[in-house]
């Protein structure tokens, strides 16, 4: 992208965070009247670009009212507790289940740090800051925040996390999806439409919970969904059936691929998923060869199949 903040109409402004490389993680300002809040922002590494849109568009940090969290993952929650103090009217809006994390980091720290190693988890995500507790707000399903007067519809959607909310606003007829409506990135564009996938990042994927998750978010009727990773998708509707057909699908391969070995159930999950990837790339007239399907795609996949590696776990283990 060459614009790290693009105006989406109704007081939406997409921010390219810039988190990792451009067009991965999107944080979204939203604007009624004098007020604002944030959805996602990133991690601390990235905050510089989320201050330097505040400036440009002349946004005091005492307008900031609300940093809401669709879940506590760092790429979407890390930049919180630093935003927090230097926003010093504003409250967390966070899951109930997520709340304590935000208070208190250190779990979210320690396994972050156990996967990327703590010099990689460093320059990846920066200072990780507690918020005080008496500045966070714990939504409830169905609960209603308003923003001087525009409301905003909370839902509980789990699937990809038992601690995920997806915002409804009522002015643009949009939800802000977070990671619950899947990934879809701008490289991945075909006839001006762009693919989108599941996530089912470690450790609390849920294939029957994100099916009813992206449900829900449907019968609203919403006309666009903002997401976390990455920007807005047009026709709703039509992005969850190509959900649903490739959350099953990579159950599916998931499924086929387990051992009891973890190396070789992980290594048959991946190329699976793979497989299964660049098809439906190709049948939609993509071009890339595996190389630049990975470069593109190749984060996402080694997570997936790291979450499809837990689910099918646990699974066994019920």
């Amino acid at each position: 992208m060459n614009r790290r903040d693009i105006d989406q109409g109704d007081g939406i402004v997409t921010i390219d965070t810039g988190y990792q490389r451009d067009g991965l993680v999107a944080s979204y300002l939203i604007q009624q009247g004098d007020l604002y809040a944030f959805v996602d922002v990133g991690s601390t590494s990235c905050l510089h670009n989320i201050r330097d849109v505040m400036r440009k568009r002349e946004i005091r940090p005492e307008q900031i009212k609300y940093i809401m969290v669709t879940h506590v993952h760092l790429d979407h929650a890390g930049a919180a507790g630093v935003l927090m103090r230097e926003c010093p009217e504003a409250e967390l809006v966070v899951h109930p289940r997520g709340a304590r994390h935000m208070a208190d980091p250190t779990k979210l720290i320690a396994g972050a740090s156990a996967v990327y190693g703590e010099e990689v988890f460093n320059k990846t995500f920066g200072e990780v800051l507690p918020v005080d507790v008496d500045r966070i707000v714990e939504v409830d399903d169905e609960q209603t925040l308003s923003l001087n007067g525009r409301p905003l519809l909370f839902l509980d959607t789990p699937g990809h996390a038992k601690h995920h909310y997806c915002i409804y606003d009522e002015l643009s007829r949009s939800f802000f999806t977070g990671d619950t409506f899947g990934l879809a990135y701008e490289a991945l564009t075909f006839k001006g439409e762009r693919f989108i996938f599941p996530t089912t990042t470690p450790v609390q994927f849920d294939p029957q919970a994100l099916h009813q998750s992206i449900d829900r978010m449907v019968a609203y009727l919403p006309e666009q969904m903002f997401l976390t990773h990455f920007g807005r998708i047009d026709d709703p509707a039509k992005k969850a059936d190509h959900l649903h057909r490739h959350i099953d699908a990579f159950v599916a391969i998931a499924e086929q691929s387990y051992s009891a070995v973890h190396e070789e159930c992980t290594a048959n999950i991946f190329s699976g998923l793979l497989a299964y990837l660049k098809a439906e790339l190709e049948r939609l007239g993509c071009k890339l060869d595996e190389e630049g399907i990975l470069e593109i795609m190749g984060m996402d996949l080694n997570l997936n199949t790291q979450g499809l590696c837990c689910w099918l776990d646990y699974k066994k283990k019920k």
